[in-house]
């Protein structure tokens, strides 16, 4: 795992694109900072870029570092959930611009797998997380689901087993500033 962490991390300090097995489904990721590292995700799934990607954080102290006010039932939720849940907050600081929504929001997770924890903490700096699929398409299941062109569309691939036996996107939930919750994905 050591050799895939480090091979993954030149990639994104280049500003590549690497696929990668997330706590959910296998992902698309780049430097979460890097306003062309992003593009080259858009363009790769063929997605507009006013639809948002995800985020992924290695834990608590990265999430702070880049959303404005953490509201405190988001620490709740984080404790409670049973399964990746993926939260979308206001006034996220420190990211690409082409990662946040109109809306001056981004979803944000905190990884719950070793690989991506260990990965972002080597980093030291949040990795987008979208589904290896091309906009429109159904999200793979498994690695041997993901289509040749993504594929080819990344700068590298990690070479890890499918360890998720019944894999799924994540939960969404949208808190606001007001205290208002919405769940956007079951």
């Amino acid at each position: 795992m050591t050799e895939e962490i480090n091979n993954c991390h030149k990639v994104l300090q280049e500003g590549g694109l690497i696929l990668y097995p997330t706590d959910t489904v296998w992902g698309i990721g780049c430097d979460a900072t890097n306003p062309e590292a992003v593009k080259k995700v858009y363009a790769l799934k063929k997605r507009e870029d006013s639809k948002a990607l995800i985020c992924l954080v290695a834990n608590q102290a990265m999430l702070e570092r880049h959303v404005k006010e953490v509201p405190d039932v988001a620490y709740d939720i984080m404790d409670l959930a049973t399964k990746p849940t993926t939260i979308v907050f206001d006034n996220p600081m420190g990211i690409a611009s082409n990662l946040v929504a109109e809306d001056n929001t981004l979803a944000i997770r905190v990884a719950s797998d070793k690989f991506c924890q260990y990965l972002i903490n080597k980093f030291r700096k949040p990795i987008v997380s979208t589904s290896a699929n091309i906009s429109g398409n159904p999200t793979p299941k498994q690695f041997k689901d993901i289509d040749e062109e993504i594929l080819k569309g990344v700068d590298y691939v990690v070479n890890l087993p499918d360890e998720s036996t019944n894999p799924s996107p994540s939960s969404i939930i949208k808190l606001s500033s007001d205290g208002q919750v919405k769940v956007i994905r079951e």
